[in-house]
């Protein structure tokens, strides 16, 4: 809308004591102060009331209209409340400045003029958009050429001044407005809202209020509101865990109906651009599948790679002879209880899809509740690029475990690179235990990797834990309670003296003693556990002890 418009406005009251030359400026806001510099607050183009409370003498005017006219206000209107009559120093500033100023008589409320402002732009705002909208279906409609969901993000954030990003279930921007990026963390908070949402059960859009200086934000501002876009149907959990989100600078609580069903016309469009994008890999998901199923049923490796050589150059264009890590993951608890595989695919392609990870990450489908992804690298060994669990769920760990509930978890297993078919089913093997051995921990969310397969401590989680707490109690409880008795350093001298792998000089170095008093100790251990740490096996028995009983 323009000034001139709400001069005509009889209701309003507003008079124009200077600056007719300006009554066609756009009016983008409005915005009442009385701060004496409300710079911070103004993005141009707003309509400022004040009530003049600022003001207390003549000197006071020129700099605040300064102020407006750099920030590139629209015009300021003053009400006659406080001083009875708008000052004369105040008018001949704006006159210098070349800012429309109007009278507010004092039986008129700002709250008055706000809403008649907001009503006014909100119904331009909604046509507006809605061109922006026929803008992008049309260009939707030329095929993924037509430059997809970065394409929205562009108009929305040039016409209406609306920044704007895609994200995926785990805080992974796919698009972003040109004009402002997105920080990972507020993109992680974003996303967890959206889940945690999701999962209750709640619709969208949802309102999320700006963070703090903790989240790496100041508090101010209109915070974001979040618009879902629209999946394959399932329950509430399955949609939180693979569902992608619209988020917008804005607070979406007075918009009007009309905005808000043409946003969601935005996500419907992001939706069916996702779907044609998707529906291009088929072919490529099918060979991956065919591949996994000649693994899966003991194909002789001959078979494999008759497969392989074919099919490779279809999955991975352009990489000459790669190698290949296979990746397993399931999901347990209430996002898996309508299809546990399905949801598995959809967050292990999501997890391999994050930056920094590999390219090349193909999911091969799912079986008994398992999904299984296909990982190639560049045939040159280089343990870089290999793909790690730790470093793939790092990022997205509090996000998924806000989508999983309380009774969800993800694992997750990696296998060790393979450079050529024959490998495929060790591989395969190899990571299915390694997810095993992250499911035998605790936590929502948790890998394990083939590095962690050549190590004792593979064996640990798959002792009984009645074997366990036996095993330590027969060890350690007498250290326990000796030290307990006497205020002792048997359990601290021993785990030190099994670090320094039995050097009576680092570890008296380390504990600050003198090696006698280290024999002495040492000796105590041994006769108080009928243990000779000389031996080897009694050595790695103490080791094994205090393992398991961390």
């Amino acid at each position: 809308m323009r000034l001139r418009t709400l001069l005509a406005d009889g209701a309003l009251g507003l008079r124009l004591l200077h600056g007719a030359g300006g009554l066609d400026a756009p009016v983008r806001g409005v915005m009442t102060t009385d701060l004496r510099d409300p710079s911070r607050y103004l993005r141009g183009g707003e309509l400022v009331l004040t009530g003049l409370a600022w003001w207390r003498g003549p000197a006071d005017s020129e700099p605040f209209v300064r102020i407006l006219a750099r920030a590139g206000v629209a015009g300021l209107a003053a009400g006659e409340a406080e001083l009875g009559a708008v000052p004369d120093d105040l008018a001949a500033a704006c006159a210098r400045h070349g800012l429309p100023l109007f009278a507010v008589a004092q039986e008129v409320a700002f709250a008055e003029i706000t809403e008649r402002v907001v009503r006014q732009i909100s119904g331009h705002r909604a046509g507006d958009l809605a061109a922006v909208v026929d803008r992008h279906r049309r260009l939707m409609s030329a095929g993924p050429g037509g430059g997809g969901p970065q394409a929205v993000l562009d108009l929305l954030g040039a016409d209406l001044d609306l920044p704007a990003w895609l994200l995926s279930a785990t805080g992974r921007v796919v698009a972003g407005s040109a004009r402002a990026a997105l920080p990972a963390p507020v993109a992680a908070r974003l996303a967890a809202h959206a889940m945690t949402a999701a999962a209750g059960g709640r619709p969208g859009p949802y309102r999320v209020p700006p963070g703090t200086e903790a989240d790496g934000e100041d508090g101010d501002g209109d915070g974001y509101a979040l618009f879902p876009v629209p999946g394959d149907g399932g329950d509430p959990h399955t949609a939180a865990l693979t569902g992608w989100q619209l988020a917008v600078r804005a607070d979406p609580r007075d918009w009007p109906a009309e905005r808000l069903d043409l946003m969601a016309g935005v996500a419907q469009l992001i939706a069916a651009d996702r779907d044609r994008r998707e529906a291009s890999r088929t072919v490529q998901r099918r060979l991956a599948r065919e591949i996994l199923r000649l693994l899966r049923e003991g194909a002789a490796p001959a078979e494999v790679a008759a497969r392989l050589r074919v099919a490779g150059p279809l999955l991975v264009p352009g990489l000459a002879e790669p190698r290949w890590q296979l990746v397993v993951a399931r999901v347990e608890g209430r996002a898996a209880a309508e299809d546990g595989g399905r949801v598995a695919e959809a967050l292990l392609e999501e997890l391999l899809a994050a930056p920094g990870t590999v390219e090349g990450a193909l999911v091969a489908g799912a079986a008994d509740g398992e999904a299984v992804a296909l990982v190639s690298l560049p045939a040159v060994p280089d343990e870089g690029a290999a793909l790690r669990a730790a470093a793939v769920l790092a990022p997205v760990r509090a996000v998924l475990a806000a989508g999983l509930g309380p009774d969800g978890r993800l694992t997750l297993g990696v296998s060790a690179p393979v450079g050529a078919a024959d490998g495929l089913r060790g591989a395969l093997e190899e990571a299915r235990h390694a997810r095993r051995v992250a499911a035998a921990r605790t936590g929502a969310v948790c890998g394990a990797g083939h590095d962690e397969l050549a190590s004792h401590v593979l064996l640990l989680p798959f002792v009984p834990e009645e074997v366990r707490t036996a095993f330590t109690a027969r060890l350690l409880d007498p250290l326990r309670a000796y030290d307990r008795r006497h205020r002792s350093e048997l359990i601290p001298t021993l785990e030190a003296y099994l670090e320094a792998d039995g050097s009576w000089t680092r570890c008296a170095a380390r504990l600050h003693l003198h090696v006698n008093t280290l024999r002495y100790r040492i000796g105590r251990i041994e006769a108080l556990t009928g243990r000779d740490l000389t031996r080897l096996e009694d050595k790695l028995d103490f080791f094994l002890a205090l393992r398991l009983s961390r």
